[in-house]
């Protein structure tokens, strides 16, 4: 194996490419694409909140944001209302249609999960995630420092 094979990069793109098409398939039958379900856990969480709140939340530029909100508000699983204290900005909300298939995204990314980790001893998994949070929490720090 050459240095490429031992990516952390390339490991970390070939599981994101993959999840994103276990996504798509799995969901496609409700009209939700592999970009558009995270939006939906946040909301679930936080209903209402602004459209560059969620941008912040997700650390997703806003016109991604802007774009995934328009199809999940075409496919029925949002609206989006004017903010009464900055007309320029929108609030989103989940409708009822969105409410209903909340168990099953959670089921799917459960399963994802499983299948991730379905080789891993449970001291392996509390390592896994340790290092995990290790990575994200350098990116961050790194993008508040550049």
């Amino acid at each position: 194996m050459n240095g490429c094979d031992k990516s952390v990069g390339r490991y970390i793109s070939i599981l994101y490419r993959r999840a994103q098409s276990y996504i798509s398939s799995q969901m496609k039958a409700y009209n939700i694409g592999s970009g558009q379900y995270i939006f939906l856990f946040i909301l679930y969480e936080r209903d209402g909140i602004s459209q560059e709140e969620l941008s912040q939340k997700l650390m997703i530029d806003k016109g991604t944001t802007a774009r995934a909100i328009d199809k999940l508000e075409k496919a029925g699983y949002v609206m989006r209302r004017k903010n009464p204290e900055d007309r320029r900005a929108y609030n989103i909300f989940i409708t009822d249609k969105a409410r209903e298939i909340q168990p099953v995204l959670h089921k799917m990314l459960a399963s994802w999960t499983d299948i991730l980790v379905s080789d891993l001893s449970e001291e392996e998994r509390a390592m896994l995630y340790r290092i995990m949070e290790k990575m994200v929490n350098s990116t961050m720090a790194y993008m508040k420092e550049n």
